[in-house]
């Protein structure tokens, strides 16, 4: 019966000195996270729900030409009208092809192309000269069935230049929109015009076929993304049709099913040339379905594809279509480029989730204004 008593007592005095050095461990214990274990499963943190993100600056390329297609580079920030969804902006950075440019000269090297190759390895002088300009900055991606950097952001215009005549045809694959969202990652990273800094306008130059071929990317979600990164695309199409009729002759032997002589089939009842592929390709409410492509990203669209890309992002495209040539097309791009407008503000009134139209007015008569025409701001459930 003196047992529990004599036991109670040496629990007693035993619990004294668990209990202090419990409180000497907790009172060393570690307040920020701690590493585990190699070979240790970690638990993931449990998934957030979206929020509405803010859009903190808009910035958008404004290209004003007369009835005759001339530039016209003599008006101020006050001939300039901004509207976000039908509100008016305060137009909060304003410059005439001064703030240096951050490109990314994206180039198919898919073997579809490779008669054109040589137009392209010569175009490499002008895109390094005339399009990244005295103070610009370029980096080089080249895709077919896989994407590669192959030359990151340089201010050096003869390693651009170098890179790009140094490019030749690989596979037949035609990754763009996947190298179309690594060229946006890439540029997302560049610093941008803000209302107190001149930063760089990020630029986005293709020169390809308009067809996607093993992408895992939707373009609609590429366009997305270039929207809000302020991101505008210039595209130079290249034409399989052209590139086979540059081709050396080959076995003239009829086939049952020529191999991608032509991307589109012919008018009913017409014989399919470049001219009337060119035809073909043009057409349509772009910049209708520009948004509509913005706001469905995920289904696929593959038709226009440039086109769609330069106008979603206030950007365009140049099909080398009968005599106009690569190089032609390049020196077209650069001009346009320095010698355009760009505009920036923070969205005041507007910043609810969906689809914002942009509209860019010019308070002057007769004058033709191309802008891009909004983004998406996505919501809880996008």
């Amino acid at each position: 019966m003196n047992n529990p008593p004599l036991l109670v007592k040496t629990l007693t005095v035993l619990a004294g000195p668990i209990l202090f050095f419990t409180a000497a461990v907790l009172a060393q214990a570690p307040t920020g996270p701690i590493t585990p274990r190699p070979g240790a499963t970690i638990q993931s943190a449990p998934a957030q729900s979206k929020i509405v993100r803010r859009v903190s600056l808009v910035n958008t390329p404004v290209t004003v030409k007369d009835a005759s297609g001339q530039m016209i580079n003599s008006l101020d920030v006050k001939d300039f009208q901004v509207t976000d969804n039908g509100i008016p902006q305060q137009i909060t950075h304003f410059d005439l092809g001064g703030d240096s440019l951050s490109i990314v000269f994206l180039v198919e090297t898919s073997s579809r192309i490779a008669p054109l190759m040589p137009q392209i390895n010569k175009a490499g002088i002008v895109l390094a000269v005339t399009v990244m300009g005295t103070n610009g900055e370029a980096a080089v991606v080249g895709f077919n069935d896989s994407v590669d950097k192959l030359q990151d952001f340089t201010t050096n215009q003869d390693a651009v230049e170098k890179t790009i005549g140094s490019l030749h045809a690989v596979t037949d694959g035609s990754k763009l929109f996947d190298a179309m969202a690594i060229g946006v990652e890439m540029l997302s990273g560049r610093p941008q015009p803000a209302p107190d800094t001149p930063g760089r306008r990020r630029v986005m130059v293709i020169l390809s076929e308009a067809t996607d071929a093993g992408s895992q990317t939707k373009l609609g979600a590429v366009l997305r993304q270039a929207q809000l990164s302020n991101v505008a695309i210039y595209s130079v199409g290249l034409s399989t049709t052209m590139a086979e009729w540059k081709a050396p002759a080959k076995d003239t032997t009829p086939q049952p099913s020529p191999p991608g002589t032509f991307t589109r089939a012919p008018f009913p009842g017409s014989v399919q040339t470049p001219g009337s592929e060119s035809a073909l390709y043009g057409g349509g409410d772009l910049m209708a379905v520009a948004a509509w492509a913005v706001q469905h990203i995920k289904n696929k669209i593959t038709d226009h594809a440039l086109e769609l890309a330069a106008t979603a992002t206030g950007g365009e495209h140049i099909a080398t279509f009968k005599n106009h040539s690569i190089e032609n097309a390049v020196d077209e791009i650069g001009g346009e480029l320095h010698s355009q407008y760009s505009l920036s503000y923070v969205p005041s009134g507007t910043d609810q989730a969906g689809y914002h139209e942009i509209k860019v007015a010019v308070k002057k008569e007769g004058l033709k204004v191309r802008a891009r025409p909004g983004y998406y701001l996505a919501g809880p459930e996008s």
